[in-house]
Protein backbone atom coordinates (compact mmCIF):
# COMPACT_ATOMS: atom_id res chain seq x y z
CA UNK A 1 0.00 0.00 0.00
CA UNK A 2 1.08 3.56 -0.63
CA UNK A 3 0.13 6.82 1.02
CA UNK A 4 -3.24 8.27 0.13
CA UNK A 5 -4.90 4.95 -0.65
CA UNK A 6 -8.51 4.20 0.24
CA UNK A 7 -8.49 1.01 2.28
CA UNK A 8 -11.55 -1.00 3.35
CA UNK A 9 -10.76 -3.04 6.47
CA UNK A 10 -14.09 -4.90 6.62
CA UNK A 11 -14.81 -6.94 3.49
CA UNK A 12 -15.85 -10.59 3.38
CA UNK A 13 -15.16 -13.55 1.12
CA UNK A 14 -16.62 -17.04 0.77
CA UNK A 15 -14.22 -18.85 -1.56
CA UNK A 16 -15.45 -21.88 -3.51
CA UNK A 17 -15.73 -24.75 -1.03
CA UNK A 18 -17.45 -27.94 -2.08
CA UNK A 19 -20.10 -29.91 -0.22
CA UNK A 20 -17.54 -32.62 0.53
CA UNK A 21 -15.07 -30.07 1.87
CA UNK A 22 -17.79 -28.56 4.05
CA UNK A 23 -18.15 -31.94 5.72
CA UNK A 24 -14.82 -31.24 7.41
CA UNK A 25 -17.07 -29.50 9.94
CA UNK A 26 -19.44 -32.45 10.28
CA UNK A 27 -22.09 -31.60 12.86
CA UNK A 28 -20.84 -28.01 13.18
CA UNK A 29 -22.58 -26.17 10.38
CA UNK A 30 -20.85 -27.73 7.36
CA UNK A 31 -20.59 -24.47 5.36
CA UNK A 32 -20.05 -24.63 1.61
CA UNK A 33 -20.76 -22.58 -1.48
CA UNK A 34 -23.29 -23.69 -4.07
CA UNK A 35 -22.66 -22.05 -7.44
CA UNK A 36 -26.00 -21.55 -9.16
CA UNK A 37 -24.75 -20.08 -12.44
CA UNK A 38 -25.05 -16.64 -13.97
CA UNK A 39 -23.00 -15.03 -11.20
CA UNK A 40 -25.38 -16.27 -8.50
CA UNK A 41 -24.68 -18.59 -5.61
CA UNK A 42 -25.97 -19.72 -2.24
CA UNK A 43 -24.15 -19.96 1.04
CA UNK A 44 -25.08 -23.36 2.39
CA UNK A 45 -25.07 -24.87 5.87
CA UNK A 46 -25.14 -28.58 5.24
CA UNK A 47 -28.26 -29.19 3.18
CA UNK A 48 -29.87 -25.92 4.28
CA UNK A 49 -29.82 -22.73 2.23
CA UNK A 50 -28.37 -19.95 4.39
CA UNK A 51 -28.27 -16.90 2.10
CA UNK A 52 -28.27 -16.08 -1.63
CA UNK A 53 -25.08 -14.30 -2.69
CA UNK A 54 -23.41 -12.88 -5.78
CA UNK A 55 -20.11 -13.58 -7.49
CA UNK A 56 -18.32 -10.68 -5.80
CA UNK A 57 -18.15 -12.94 -2.75
CA UNK A 58 -15.92 -15.49 -4.50
CA UNK A 59 -14.68 -14.02 -7.79
CA UNK A 60 -11.60 -11.78 -7.39
CA UNK A 61 -11.97 -10.29 -10.87
CA UNK A 62 -15.49 -9.10 -10.08
CA UNK A 63 -14.28 -7.76 -6.74
CA UNK A 64 -11.45 -5.77 -8.28
CA UNK A 65 -13.87 -4.33 -10.83
CA UNK A 66 -16.20 -3.27 -7.99
CA UNK A 67 -13.29 -1.74 -6.07
CA UNK A 68 -12.16 0.20 -9.13
CA UNK A 69 -15.68 1.51 -9.71
CA UNK A 70 -16.01 2.57 -6.06
CA UNK A 71 -12.55 4.14 -5.75
CA UNK A 72 -11.31 1.56 -3.22
CA UNK A 73 -7.60 0.83 -3.58
CA UNK A 74 -7.27 -2.07 -1.14
CA UNK A 75 -9.40 -4.40 0.97
CA UNK A 76 -8.61 -6.54 3.99
CA UNK A 77 -10.34 -9.80 3.04
CA UNK A 78 -11.91 -11.86 5.82
CA UNK A 79 -14.06 -14.97 5.85
CA UNK A 80 -17.83 -14.86 6.26
CA UNK A 81 -18.60 -15.60 9.95
CA UNK A 82 -20.67 -18.65 8.98
CA UNK A 83 -17.28 -20.21 8.24
CA UNK A 84 -15.72 -19.83 11.73
CA UNK A 85 -16.38 -23.45 12.79
CA UNK A 86 -16.16 -22.75 16.51
CA UNK A 87 -18.57 -25.57 17.40
CA UNK A 88 -16.35 -28.27 15.87
CA UNK A 89 -13.87 -30.55 17.59
CA UNK A 90 -10.62 -28.51 17.71
CA UNK A 91 -8.38 -30.64 15.49
CA UNK A 92 -11.12 -30.85 12.86
CA UNK A 93 -11.61 -27.10 13.15
CA UNK A 94 -7.87 -26.53 12.67
CA UNK A 95 -7.95 -28.58 9.46
CA UNK A 96 -10.92 -26.52 8.33
CA UNK A 97 -9.16 -23.23 9.09
CA UNK A 98 -6.10 -24.36 7.12
CA UNK A 99 -8.39 -25.09 4.15
CA UNK A 100 -10.18 -21.75 4.39
CA UNK A 101 -6.93 -19.86 4.89
CA UNK A 102 -5.37 -21.46 1.82
CA UNK A 103 -8.42 -20.50 -0.24
CA UNK A 104 -8.28 -16.91 1.00
CA UNK A 105 -4.60 -16.72 0.06
CA UNK A 106 -5.43 -18.03 -3.41
CA UNK A 107 -8.23 -15.46 -3.75
CA UNK A 108 -5.95 -12.59 -2.77
CA UNK A 109 -3.13 -13.79 -5.01
CA UNK A 110 -5.08 -12.33 -7.95
CA UNK A 111 -4.11 -8.81 -6.76
CA UNK A 112 -1.65 -9.20 -3.86
CA UNK A 113 -1.01 -5.46 -3.53
CA UNK A 114 -4.73 -4.72 -3.21
CA UNK A 115 -6.26 -7.74 -1.47
CA UNK A 116 -4.91 -8.33 2.04
CA UNK A 117 -5.69 -11.82 3.35
CA UNK A 118 -6.89 -12.32 6.93
CA UNK A 119 -6.80 -15.83 8.35
CA UNK A 120 -9.23 -17.50 10.71
CA UNK A 121 -8.36 -19.78 13.64
CA UNK A 122 -9.96 -22.50 15.82
CA UNK A 123 -10.58 -20.08 18.68
CA UNK A 124 -12.34 -22.78 20.74
CA UNK A 125 -8.81 -24.09 21.49
CA UNK A 126 -6.62 -21.02 22.06
CA UNK A 127 -3.34 -22.96 22.06
CA UNK A 128 -4.23 -24.53 18.72
CA UNK A 129 -5.42 -21.13 17.49
CA UNK A 130 -1.93 -19.78 18.24
CA UNK A 131 -0.40 -22.54 16.11
CA UNK A 132 -2.74 -21.88 13.20
CA UNK A 133 -2.17 -18.12 13.40
CA UNK A 134 1.60 -18.56 13.46
CA UNK A 135 1.45 -20.82 10.41
CA UNK A 136 -0.91 -18.47 8.57
CA UNK A 137 1.29 -15.45 9.25
CA UNK A 138 4.30 -17.32 7.85
CA UNK A 139 2.23 -18.17 4.76
CA UNK A 140 1.48 -14.51 4.09
CA UNK A 141 -1.71 -13.61 5.94
CA UNK A 142 -1.75 -9.98 7.02
CA UNK A 143 -4.05 -10.37 10.03
CA UNK A 144 -6.50 -12.65 11.79
CA UNK A 145 -10.29 -12.50 11.76
CA UNK A 146 -12.11 -13.77 14.87
CA UNK A 147 -15.63 -13.89 16.20
CA UNK A 148 -16.37 -11.87 19.31
CA UNK A 149 -17.05 -14.94 21.45
CA UNK A 150 -16.91 -18.74 21.49
CA UNK A 151 -20.08 -20.07 23.08
CA UNK A 152 -20.26 -18.42 26.51
CA UNK A 153 -16.57 -17.45 26.48
CA UNK A 154 -16.09 -13.77 25.71
CA UNK A 155 -12.89 -12.09 24.58
CA UNK A 156 -11.82 -11.62 28.20
CA UNK A 157 -11.59 -15.41 28.67
CA UNK A 158 -8.07 -16.27 29.88
CA UNK A 159 -7.36 -18.51 26.91
CA UNK A 160 -8.56 -15.95 24.37
CA UNK A 161 -6.57 -13.22 26.15
CA UNK A 162 -3.49 -15.46 25.77
CA UNK A 163 -4.29 -15.81 22.06
CA UNK A 164 -4.57 -12.03 21.67
CA UNK A 165 -1.23 -11.63 23.43
CA UNK A 166 0.23 -14.18 21.01
CA UNK A 167 -1.03 -12.11 18.06
CA UNK A 168 0.63 -9.06 19.59
CA UNK A 169 3.88 -11.00 19.72
CA UNK A 170 3.53 -11.99 16.07
CA UNK A 171 2.69 -8.42 15.06
CA UNK A 172 -0.54 -9.84 13.61
CA UNK A 173 -3.51 -7.43 13.59
CA UNK A 174 -6.87 -8.77 14.82
CA UNK A 175 -10.29 -7.94 13.35
CA UNK A 176 -13.12 -8.88 15.73
CA UNK A 177 -16.54 -9.47 14.19
CA UNK A 178 -19.85 -10.06 16.05
CA UNK A 179 -21.66 -13.29 15.32
CA UNK A 180 -24.03 -15.89 16.84
CA UNK A 181 -25.99 -13.09 18.45
CA UNK A 182 -27.37 -13.18 21.97
CA UNK A 183 -31.13 -13.11 22.49
CA UNK A 184 -31.86 -14.51 19.03
CA UNK A 185 -35.03 -16.22 20.23
CA UNK A 186 -36.52 -12.78 21.01
CA UNK A 187 -35.39 -11.19 17.75
CA UNK A 188 -37.54 -12.95 15.21
CA UNK A 189 -37.82 -11.46 11.75
CA UNK A 190 -36.80 -8.13 10.18
CA UNK A 191 -33.08 -9.04 10.54
CA UNK A 192 -33.27 -7.91 14.17
CA UNK A 193 -30.33 -10.12 15.22
CA UNK A 194 -28.19 -8.09 12.80
CA UNK A 195 -29.74 -4.74 13.74
CA UNK A 196 -29.88 -5.16 17.54
CA UNK A 197 -27.86 -8.24 18.43
CA UNK A 198 -24.68 -7.36 16.56
CA UNK A 199 -24.24 -3.90 18.17
CA UNK A 200 -24.88 -5.42 21.59
CA UNK A 201 -22.37 -8.22 20.99
CA UNK A 202 -19.64 -5.77 20.10
CA UNK A 203 -20.33 -3.49 23.05
CA UNK A 204 -20.23 -6.56 25.32
CA UNK A 205 -16.83 -7.54 23.89
CA UNK A 206 -15.29 -4.11 24.35
CA UNK A 207 -16.62 -3.52 27.86
CA UNK A 208 -15.66 -7.07 28.84
CA UNK A 209 -12.04 -6.41 27.90
CA UNK A 210 -12.10 -3.12 29.79
CA UNK A 211 -13.91 -4.03 33.00
CA UNK A 212 -12.36 -7.49 33.45
CA UNK A 213 -8.87 -6.01 33.46
CA UNK A 214 -8.00 -7.96 30.30
CA UNK A 215 -6.49 -4.91 28.63
CA UNK A 216 -4.05 -4.76 31.56
CA UNK A 217 -2.82 -8.26 30.58
CA UNK A 218 -2.63 -7.73 26.82
CA UNK A 219 0.44 -6.00 25.35
CA UNK A 220 -0.23 -2.49 24.14
CA UNK A 221 1.33 -3.48 20.82
CA UNK A 222 -1.77 -5.50 19.92
CA UNK A 223 -3.53 -4.00 16.90
CA UNK A 224 -7.21 -4.75 17.46
CA UNK A 225 -10.21 -3.51 15.48
CA UNK A 226 -13.92 -4.00 16.12
CA UNK A 227 -16.39 -4.02 13.24
CA UNK A 228 -19.55 -1.95 12.80
CA UNK A 229 -18.16 1.11 14.54
CA UNK A 230 -17.79 -0.78 17.81
CA UNK A 231 -21.52 -1.43 17.93
CA UNK A 232 -23.30 0.39 20.76
CA UNK A 233 -20.07 1.21 22.60
CA UNK A 234 -19.44 4.85 21.68
CA UNK A 235 -22.99 6.03 22.34
CA UNK A 236 -23.08 4.35 25.77
CA UNK A 237 -19.52 5.02 26.95
CA UNK A 238 -20.71 7.77 29.28
CA UNK A 239 -23.07 5.30 30.97
CA UNK A 240 -20.20 2.86 31.49
CA UNK A 241 -17.92 5.55 32.93
CA UNK A 242 -20.67 6.71 35.28
CA UNK A 243 -21.21 3.14 36.49
CA UNK A 244 -17.46 2.63 37.03
CA UNK A 245 -17.28 5.74 39.21
CA UNK A 246 -20.37 4.97 41.28
CA UNK A 247 -20.32 1.22 41.84
CA UNK A 248 -17.43 -0.84 43.20
CA UNK A 249 -18.95 -3.91 41.54
CA UNK A 250 -18.28 -2.32 38.15
CA UNK A 251 -14.70 -1.23 38.86
CA UNK A 252 -13.67 -4.30 40.90
CA UNK A 253 -11.25 -5.62 38.25
CA UNK A 254 -10.53 -2.49 36.25
CA UNK A 255 -8.10 0.10 37.63
CA UNK A 256 -9.21 2.75 35.15
CA UNK A 257 -12.59 3.91 33.80
CA UNK A 258 -13.63 2.57 30.39
CA UNK A 259 -12.94 5.87 28.60
CA UNK A 260 -9.23 5.52 29.44
CA UNK A 261 -8.97 2.33 27.37
CA UNK A 262 -10.18 3.70 24.04
CA UNK A 263 -6.55 3.99 22.91
CA UNK A 264 -6.23 0.19 23.01
CA UNK A 265 -8.28 -0.59 19.90
CA UNK A 266 -9.72 0.75 16.66
CA UNK A 267 -13.17 0.56 15.09
CA UNK A 268 -14.37 0.63 11.53
CA UNK A 269 -16.60 3.37 10.12
CA UNK A 270 -19.64 1.20 9.28
CA UNK A 271 -22.26 3.30 11.09
CA UNK A 272 -23.79 4.76 7.87
CA UNK A 273 -24.81 8.12 9.34
CA UNK A 274 -22.36 11.06 9.24
CA UNK A 275 -23.73 12.30 12.57
CA UNK A 276 -23.07 8.94 14.23
CA UNK A 277 -19.61 8.87 12.67
CA UNK A 278 -18.92 12.33 14.11
CA UNK A 279 -19.69 10.99 17.59
CA UNK A 280 -17.53 7.93 16.94
CA UNK A 281 -14.56 10.07 15.92
CA UNK A 282 -15.09 12.32 18.96
CA UNK A 283 -15.04 9.28 21.27
CA UNK A 284 -12.28 7.26 19.63
CA UNK A 285 -10.11 9.98 18.10
CA UNK A 286 -9.51 10.32 14.33
CA UNK A 287 -6.48 8.01 14.47
CA UNK A 288 -8.56 5.01 15.61
CA UNK A 289 -11.39 4.90 13.03
CA UNK A 290 -10.91 3.12 9.69
CA UNK A 291 -13.07 2.74 6.61
CA UNK A 292 -15.14 -0.44 6.78
CA UNK A 293 -17.99 -1.30 4.42
CA UNK A 294 -19.07 -4.91 5.10
CA UNK A 295 -18.70 -5.53 1.35
CA UNK A 296 -20.31 -7.25 -0.51
CA UNK A 297 -23.39 -7.76 1.65
CA UNK A 298 -26.60 -5.70 1.26
CA UNK A 299 -26.35 -4.22 4.78
CA UNK A 300 -22.93 -2.78 3.95
CA UNK A 301 -22.05 0.75 2.86
CA UNK A 302 -22.92 0.74 -0.83
CA UNK A 303 -20.86 3.86 -1.59
CA UNK A 304 -17.58 3.20 0.24
CA UNK A 305 -16.47 6.17 2.32
CA UNK A 306 -19.69 8.17 1.81
CA UNK A 307 -20.22 8.69 5.55
CA UNK A 308 -16.58 9.71 6.01
CA UNK A 309 -16.75 12.24 3.19
CA UNK A 310 -20.00 13.68 4.57
CA UNK A 311 -18.93 13.65 8.23
CA UNK A 312 -19.09 17.17 9.66
CA UNK A 313 -16.05 18.77 11.24
CA UNK A 314 -13.32 16.58 9.74
CA UNK A 315 -10.41 18.36 8.08
CA UNK A 316 -8.70 16.92 5.00
CA UNK A 317 -5.93 15.28 7.01
CA UNK A 318 -8.40 13.54 9.34
CA UNK A 319 -10.54 12.41 6.41
CA UNK A 320 -7.44 10.91 4.79
CA UNK A 321 -6.65 9.02 8.00
CA UNK A 322 -10.12 7.48 8.12
CA UNK A 323 -10.18 6.63 4.42
CA UNK A 324 -6.85 4.85 4.40
CA UNK A 325 -4.01 6.25 6.46
CA UNK A 326 -5.02 4.51 9.68
CA UNK A 327 -5.49 1.20 7.86
CA UNK A 328 -2.06 1.44 6.28
CA UNK A 329 -0.54 1.72 9.76
CA UNK A 330 -2.83 -0.99 11.16
CA UNK A 331 -1.82 -3.55 8.52
CA UNK A 332 1.80 -2.50 8.15
CA UNK A 333 4.27 -5.38 8.53
CA UNK A 334 5.44 -5.51 12.13
CA UNK A 335 9.01 -4.51 11.23
CA UNK A 336 7.74 -1.41 9.43
CA UNK A 337 5.51 -0.09 12.21
CA UNK A 338 5.95 3.51 13.22
CA UNK A 339 4.94 4.40 16.76
CA UNK A 340 1.37 5.67 16.54
CA UNK A 341 -0.98 6.22 19.46
CA UNK A 342 -3.43 3.35 19.70
CA UNK A 343 -1.69 1.20 17.06
CA UNK A 344 1.80 0.39 18.32
CA UNK A 345 4.25 1.35 20.97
Amino acid sequence: MTGGWVVDVHAHVFPPISRDEGRTLAGAGEPWLRLDGGGAGTMMSGDDEYRPVGEALWDPARRIADMDAAGVDAQAVSSTPLMFGYAAEPSRAADWCDLVNDRILAFCAAEPDRLLPLCQVPLQDPALACEVATRAAADGHRGVHIGNHVGDRNLDDDGIVAFLAHCAGLGLPVLAHPWDMLGASRMRGHMLPWLCGMPAETQLSILGLMLSGAFERIPRSLRLCFCHGGGSFAFLLGRADNAWRRRDLVRADSPRPPSEYVDRFCVDSAVFDPRALRLLVDVMGPERVMLGTDYPFPLGEQEPGAAIRACPGLDDAERALLLGGNAEAFFAPAQDLVTTEGLAQ
